[in-house]
């Protein structure tokens, strides 16, 4: 949400695209989620691109992974990739925007990786080395018309909730939870990571939670 904010603050709402891609990602609700966002910031602009289910399906991440459940509590403090890391999906989806973005002949893709993503290399594709690198890629490989832009890159969530806030954000419309279902799980590790956010900028999260403070 804040990234797509900075996006449409950054330039006119109605030069700016959002493309929502489905990759076989049990928590579907964030793409109701980003079709209101896009709707409130007044994209004019929205496609979806569903990718085919074979390519992370079988890897072993418990978001695609029908037989792998997501698991409850925070992110283990250990360094390595975490259980819902879908493997280069990053990699994959920044790829997929860069080649809409020449479609639409945008100059830009805004994409909002953050510092706890990429904290013990939990995902490695949200690392400053992976960003670094895809940034160049894109940069060279559309024969420099398109830049990769993380705004987000060096912030905390919290950061993120105080920068949001700042800016007025809509954060009742969006979703981080990895559950599918219609309300937010709060055990999940991005629930207790959110909350955790709301909590140390001393605001009270507007989504609805079915589970927290639940034994």
């Amino acid at each position: 949400m804040v990234c797509a904010l900075l996006a449409a603050r950054n330039y006119q709402a109605d030069q700016v695209a959002a493309l929502n891609i489905l990759y076989g990602q049990k928590h579907s609700k964030e793409s109701q989620a980003a079709r209101e966002i896009a709707d409130y910031l007044g994209l004019e602009s929205y496609e979806t691109v569903k990718l085919a289910a074979e390519l992370f399906e079988g890897a072993g991440s418990t978001l695609v992974d029908e037989d792998r459940e997501i698991s409850s509590g925070p992110y283990p403090g250990e360094s390595g990739p975490v259980s819902t890391y879908v493997p280069f999906r990053n990699g994959v989806l920044i790829s997929v925007a860069t080649a809409y973005a020449l479609k639409v002949n945008a100059q830009a893709v805004y994409f909002g990786a953050h510092a706890e993503d990429a904290l013990n290399w939990a995902y490695p594709d949200c690392t400053p080395e992976f960003l670094g690198a895809m940034k160049n890629a894109v940069w060279v490989g559309t024969y420099y018309k398109v830049r990769l832009i993380t705004p987000l890159e060096w912030l905390t969530k919290a950061e993120i909730v105080k920068l949001g806030h700042e800016l007025g954000a809509p954060f009742e419309l969006t979703w981080s939870c990895y559950q599918g279902g219609e309300e937010a799980c709060g055990k999940c590790a991005t629930c207790i990571s959110r909350l955790e956010a709301f909590k140390a900028n001393r605001l009270v999260d507007p989504i609805v939670y079915r589970m927290v403070g639940e034994s």
